[in-house]
């Protein structure tokens, strides 16, 4: 692994620790507090915005897992999204990305 390559390995890395961390606290504070979920997402026109957002981003993200893994023959991308519904997509598409860049200097390398 290049110098480029780690440093982009380790970035992802912190975001994916990141994001899986926030996730957990914050859902653990709204599941204490017995937060209403969907009226969060979905109570006011600001909400259904970013809502909307935030699914779309998702999507694409997941889209982009799925043709990336293809080309570059990376298995088990289903992992990563099987655990988008339950940790946090914050979480799991830098982890993809970390995997991605690992997966391309392992493949240079030989």
């Amino acid at each position: 692994m290049n110098k480029s390559q780690n440093a982009r390995f380790i970035t992802y890395l912190v975001l994916a620790i990141t994001g899986l961390v926030t996730a957990m606290v914050f859902n653990g504070i709204a599941v204490m507090t017995g937060a209403d979920y969907a009226g969060a997402w979905f109570g006011t026109a600001v909400d259904w915005v970013l809502s909307a957002d935030l699914t779309v981003v998702a999507l694409a993200s997941v889209v982009f897992m799925l043709s990336e893994a293809k080309r570059l023959g990376m298995r088990r991308v289903w992992v990563y999204i099987a655990l988008s519904f339950v940790t946090a997509m914050a979480f799991t598409f830098p982890l993809f990305l970390a995997m991605r860049e690992r997966h391309l200097a392992l493949t240079k390398s030989v």
